[in-house]
């Protein structure tokens, strides 16, 4: 019965572990999004690190990536920014993988 218990307190902690890493992925990607939409909307540095921060924060509105895709839409499209959605949606593709290997990588 040991053996068992082991196992499930084994894969418990790999659940955790996963999840975790996926949540601090995702927050790293939504980073990485802002910082490419506020280069795209002329911020300055200063301002681009809080934009980013407002990124990060959007994606606790609803589940899902939808939240952050509207946020960073409108606000380019608020700032005449020529960036189209197709743009935005292959960008948070791409920062997906990026992300996840940074958070890698951190350790």
């Amino acid at each position: 019965m040991s053996g068992f218990n082991d196992r499930e307190k084994g894969q418990e902690a790999k659940f955790a572990r996963d999840s975790e890493l996926r949540f601090k992925a995702e927050a790293r990607r939504n980073k990485l999004l802002g910082l490419w939409a506020a280069e795209h909307m002329g911020l300055s540095e200063e301002h681009a690190k809080e934009y980013a921060a407002e990124v990060i924060a959007s994606d606790f509105e609803e589940a899902g990536d939808e939240d952050v895709f509207r946020k960073i839409s409108g606000d380019l499209k608020a700032k005449g920014a020529s960036v189209s959605d197709d743009m935005i949606r292959q960008k948070m593709a791409e920062l997906v993988g990026v992300a996840r290997e940074q958070v890698l990588n951190d350790g």
